[in-house]
């Protein structure tokens, strides 16, 4: 059985995060918990949209 390793994205924590997500999304915010899985959980999180347009979206989990 393998071992499962811890991701190396956890030096990331409590930092400015930014992603460029399917579908030409662009978020930023501040990581707050990565799980095996490699779910983010983001706080402060803001999405970029075209044209210089920002949606406060707050806590989200990708």
């Amino acid at each position: 059985m393998r071992k499962v390793h811890p991701p190396k994205i956890k030096k990331f924590m409590d930092k400015k995060f930014s992603l460029n997500l399917n579908g030409g999304r662009h978020v930023q915010g501040i990581l707050r918990g990565v799980d095996p899985f490699v779910n983010l959980a983001m706080d402060k999180c803001v999405e970029m949209v075209t044209r210089g347009q920002q949606n406060n979206t707050g806590m989200v989990v990708i």
